[in-house]
């Protein structure tokens, strides 16, 4: 067992990584330490492990051994509950927001408290917002990262480098990711949780490699019918009618997902919050926590926002798999299909259309996804995508 376990198909970066770690400990003794440097940023696609291996190295940082996976730094950093490890994720809906990046450069000046390093884990790089009245607290980030406090190390994660800030990406070293096989997110799910092989073989193909999608659709059964109401969507679309039916479908499903994702952390924030101030029904407000109530509201809202579009965005990239098959279906190779168990539906609409059909389909889905990126109202955005599916 090592924190590195649960990163699938990564070889070469774990190679880079591991190096990192063990001259991360020559560092601490005043030795040279080429592989290890203050600033990384590791990218790839989604699914592919940038949380985990982030958070991987964290541990592998904070443990005598490089990452052992037992001790208490090891199980702690994974966690997320070590006191030297902090991991950030955008609140806003689109960016980090101004308070986000304060945070980051305060917490970036402190000392390590009882590990071996202070170690900062900020998922998401890509969306930082770096323009307007944020632009100040972004250059003092960006500050933070280039002269780090001694035994600081930053961890940045985002889907490529072209994603983050070139002001960004230039001070970090960077580590690449992989879109694992699906055979090999398969045999995990087989070896790691215990699913069965035909069940995993099906998750791994519709995931795409994501490995914690294709946990979701071994697991969950809700989740395997939602993704079989998406690549239903193609079949809905000769009517002008049942585009808005599939378009309004497709909206709720997202926002029954965030409400089920946050809806039970969202309780308890709030009861945990009632503790704090000691409120009670019909009681009286102390000072200072009507603000707190009405922060919390505005955070989980602004959750809720993203929980919708990231809810969409899979959806999204669902509906390409699904024309992307047709596409290959319409070019007679023999690529292995991601939607394999939807076959008769792959034929019917190969056999339908021409592949210049297909192409100018997928690219209204990927206009779908830009507008929803760009703050279109998601039913608009869906609708208009439905009609263009329609109108190809």
């Amino acid at each position: 067992m090592s924190v590195w376990d649960s990163l699938v198909g990564q070889e070469r970066a774990l190679r880079g990584l591991k190096a990192a770690v063990a001259d991360a400990g020559a560092v601490l003794r005043g030795e040279p330490g080429p592989a290890m440097t203050h600033a990384w940023l590791i990218t790839g696609p989604p699914g592919s492990g940038r949380s985990n291996a982030g958070r991987a190295f964290a541990a592998a940082l904070q443990c005598p051994e490089g990452g052992c996976g037992r001790c208490h730094a090891c199980e702690t950093a994974l966690a997320g509950s070590h006191a030297d490890v902090s991991v950030y994720k955008p609140r806003g809906a689109q960016t980090y927001l101004i308070d986000d990046m304060r945070d980051m450069v305060l917490e970036a000046a402190r000392l390590p408290s009882q590990g071996r390093w202070r170690v900062l884990i900020l998922e998401e790089a890509d969306r930082f917002g770096i323009h307007g009245s944020q632009y100040r607290s972004a250059g003092a980030l960006l500050k933070a990262i280039e002269e780090p406090t001694p035994r600081t190390v930053w961890v940045l994660s985002a889907p490529t480098s072209a994603d983050t800030p070139a002001t960004v990406a230039s001070r970090c070293r960077q580590v690449s990711l992989v879109a694992p096989s699906a055979r090999a997110v398969a045999d995990l799910l087989v070896r790691d949780d215990g699913i069965d092989p035909a069940m995993a073989a099906f998750a791994a193909a519709a995931s795409q490699g994501h490995v914690g999608r294709a946990r979701g659709l071994a697991r969950d059964e809700g989740a395997r019918l939602r993704r079989a109401e998406v690549v239903a969507v193609p079949l809905q679309t000769a009517m002008v009618g049942g585009c808005l039916t599939a378009a309004a479908n497709l909206v709720d499903a997202a926002k029954e997902d965030a409400e089920v994702s946050n809806g039970t952390r969202e309780q308890a924030e709030l009861e945990a919050l009632q503790q704090e101030f000691g409120l009670v029904p019909g009681g009286r407000r102390p000072t200072g926590a009507a603000g707190a109530l009405k922060e919390l509201e505005d955070g989980q809202k602004r959750r809720r926002t993203r929980a919708v579009r990231d809810s969409l965005d899979r959806a999204f990239l669902d509906l390409v798999a699904f024309y992307r098959d047709v596409l290959i279906l319409q070019a007679g190779s023999s690529v292995a299909l991601v939607n394999a168990d939807r076959r008769r539906d792959l034929d019917s609409v190969a056999a339908a259309t021409s592949p210049e059909t297909t192409l100018r389909r997928i690219e209204a889905v990927m206009a779908a996804r830009l507008a929803i990126e760009q703050n279109v109202a998601p039913l608009l955005a869906v609708e208009a995508m439905t009609l263009a599916l329609r109108a190809a």
